[in-house]
Parts: C-alpha cells; structure tokens; sequence
C-alpha cells in the first residue's frame, strides 16, 4: 500500500508498505466542519457551560485579561477575541489586554501575532507575552507563581483549543493558567508530575492529577470564563464550549475524544507517525511519538516523520545536550540533582521511555541534522522507505506494521475498532 505524508512530496516522499505487514493506515475522522466558525463560536459563549454570560461576569469590572494560547494551537482566536471584545465593552469594560500563554516556548514573531489575532487586534489591543524566567513579571498567588498580569486585571478569560495532551490529558480549560502563564518551577513540576505517569493513564484522560492540580491553580488565580475550540488537524473548527473552565473543558474533551480518537485493532511491531500539525520542532512533534508509544509492541519500532524546521527545541536546548537515555538513567540523574530542569526531564524521561526502554526510534526530519538524531538516541534515515527498511532488519521481514496519520493530535484506542467514544 502506497501512503503519502501530509509535507512536500519532494522532500518526504510516500512510502510503499507490503499488504501482508500492514494492520492499518489510521488517523482522526474527518467530521464536518462548522458552516459559520463565528456563529459558532458566538453561539458557545452565548450559551456558557455552568456560568453566569460573559456580560454578567463583566458587570462592574474595569479592565479585563484574555489569556490567549499561542502559534502551536489552532484556537481560532481572530474570532473569538473580537467577539469577547465587543461583550466586554458593552458591559463597561473599559481596558481589555492579551496575555500570550507562552508556557515555556520561545516568544511569537510578529508576522506570527499578525496571522493568529489580526492586524485590527494588533494595532487596537495590548499584547503582552508571558515571560516563565522573569520575576519581575510573576507573583505568588496561593501556592504558585503566576503571570503578574492576573492580580492588574478585575476579569481573567482564558481561550484556547482542546487536543489531546500527554500531561494534561487534553489541552485547554484550566491549562491556559497552569503551565501557560506559570512560573518556571510550577510548570516543570507539573510536567514532572505528568511525565511520570505511564501514557494510557494520561493522554486523552480528562480527569486526571495533573488536571486537578491545574484547576486548583486557575481557581486561586480568578479563571472566570473560557472560550475552547475544537479544530481539526487542519484547522478546521468543528466545535466551541464556553463556559465554567471545568464543566466547559470537560464537554468540550467529549467532542475533542470523538475528533481525535482512532480506534486501532492491535499492537504493531512497527508503528510509523508523521507529527502533523505539531511539526515546528521535536519538542512539539513527540507528542506523535506519544501517540504511537500506545501503540508499538515491546521491542518494537517507532518510526517518526516530521520537518522540525527549528531543530530540538529553541527554549530547551538541555534535550540536544544530554539527548534520550532510559527512565531509569533519567529519574536517577533527577534524585541526584544533575538533572535540575524538571521540564525537560519529564521529556526526556517520556521519549527516552519509548525509544531506549520499549523500542527502537528511527527518525526522518530534515530541520535535525543527522548528528543531531544520533545525539539523541534516535536512528536516521533518509526517508520513510529507508526506514521502514531499517525497521524490517530490526524486527524481522514478518513484522507487522501500523501507520498513524496526523500523529501530533491523534489519540490511539488500541484493542477497539469502530467508533470511539
């Protein structure tokens, strides 16, 4: 079977899999998108989700923050802001900012701001983006850290888009607040929390520790309304809740499950996963590869295809320094303090997990020079075809094979066929 990847053609080709070897070709469903996005996204913050409307919530406030997320989410956030924007004002909101919920990513360019909020947002409103090593720009409320902003503003909205997440669960709700506008040593603990926890009881798991400790957080700092859309790989908008940031976020994961969750019959020997939209760097394409890790049999292969124009990870070159070593290597190297940034520790210790302890990692990413894959722990290949090659010589001629498509959002159901719910 022939299969294409979702990039250049020229620059990552198709790959050719032998029927006999092949489980499946597997991917999101394509539901219909939403005729009108705006009325769409109207409509959910017209109906909130146990909360009082926005105009309600806006009654008596001065100014007002929207924590927006960033360029690594689709969040349709030229609509919704304007939308926010004019309720707002209407209810006597006379100053209304954007905080960008950077987390720890690098910070946005301009033609990025441009493309995600507007030219007319961009010139009428205040951005100001979150800055995790700054302590002249956080405060302690309750027992975290936080974006000062918070504690300026009388109203704290949160937009955002909800996929599914290996530490969290799925994005969205309470996340916008913790790690995205959290002090550095709040966000990595919460990843450390996370990342020690095996993939199958986190990702695509709503309630969760981690989740619980994310809405205490947003509780002590004010989160009184978000705005959650749910988009397709492409973009697409499909869904919008609104709402109470608990009960908003947790319809909203229903309708996020049904988007992303691919049923996949069996485990595979070799599990091959392009990273589809998350493809900026490896930092955001492994989320494939933790897609895949529920998956790929034990002693498997995980083969990922991704661009990552900007290589490992700008904001945590650590990953490049150290590379993928066994959960055992990591969690050592974090008790005896040589490992202090728990951040990308969690990383570390989730790919290095799947492609030291459980199975072998091939990689085909021409943004990571070849030097830079063998660093990390990874096998380079040339192409999918090449690696697919590698992986038969690993595995055996006989192995089976799945492919995941659209791996950088998608939520493997392994043992279930037909619909997932």
């Amino acid at each position: 079977m022939r299969v294409e990847f979702p990039y250049d053609q020229t620059v990552f080709p198709p790959i050719e899999i032998p029927d006999s070897n092949l489980i499946g070709v597997f991917e999101p469903k394509a539901l219909e998108p939403a005729a009108d996005p705006r009325a769409c996204l109207r409509d959910a913050i017209e109906h909130p989700i146990n909360s009082s409307t926005l105009e309600q919530l806006a009654v008596g406030k001065r100014s007002a923050l929207i924590v927006a997320d960033d360029y690594t989410r689709h969040t349709p956030a030229d609509i919704i802001i304007p939308i926010l924007e004019t309720k707002l004002r209407s209810a006597g909101v006379e100053t209304i900012r954007i905080l960008v919920a950077l987390g720890t990513h690098r910070p946005m360019t301009d033609s990025e701001k441009l493309a995600r909020f507007g030219p007319d947002i961009c010139r009428r409103l205040e951005i100001i983006e979150h800055q995790y090593k700054n302590p002249r720009r956080l405060v302690d409320v309750g027992e975290v850290t936080i974006n000062s902003a918070v504690v300026e503003h009388d109203l704290i909205i949160g937009i955002g888009q909800i996929v599914p997440h290996r530490i969290a669960g799925f994005s969205g709700g309470s996340k916008i607040v913790l790690p995205g506008i959290a002090g550095g040593k709040d966000i990595a603990r919460t990843h450390w929390m996370g990342g020690c926890e095996p993939g199958e009881k986190m990702l695509g798991v709503a309630r969760n520790p981690v989740r619980d400790e994310m809405n205490a957080c947003a509780a002590a700092v004010g989160l009184r309304f978000i705005v959650n859309a749910i988009c397709d790989p492409k973009g697409n908008l499909i869904g919008a809740v609104a709402g109470d940031f608990v009960e908003a976020h947790l319809a909203g994961c229903d309708l996020a499950r049904e988007v992303f969750g691919v049923a996949v019959p069996e485990p595979a020997d070799i599990v091959i996963t392009d990273s589809f939209p998350k493809d900026i760097e490896l930092w955001q394409a492994a989320k494939a590869l933790y897609a895949a890790d529920l998956m790929v049999k034990p002693g498997g292969v995980v083969i990922l295809v991704s661009p990552c124009p900007e290589g490992v990870s700008r904001a945590h070159p650590l990953i490049l320094q150290r590379g993928y070593t066994s959960e055992d290597q990591t969690i050592s190297e974090v008790q005896s303090g040589r490992l202090a940034d728990l951040s990308v520790a969690s990383h570390c210790l989730r790919v290095g997990r799947l492609i030291k302890d459980k199975a072998t990692g091939i990689m085909v990413a021409n943004g990571i020079p070849r030097a830079d894959q063998l660093r990390l722990g990874f096998v380079p290949a040339d192409t999918a075809q090449d690696a697919l090659e590698k992986a038969f010589s690993i595995v055996g001629k006989n192995a089976t094979v799945s492919v995941l498509r659209h791996g950088g959002e998608a939520l493997p159901v392994v043992g279930q066929t037909g619909m997932v719910r």
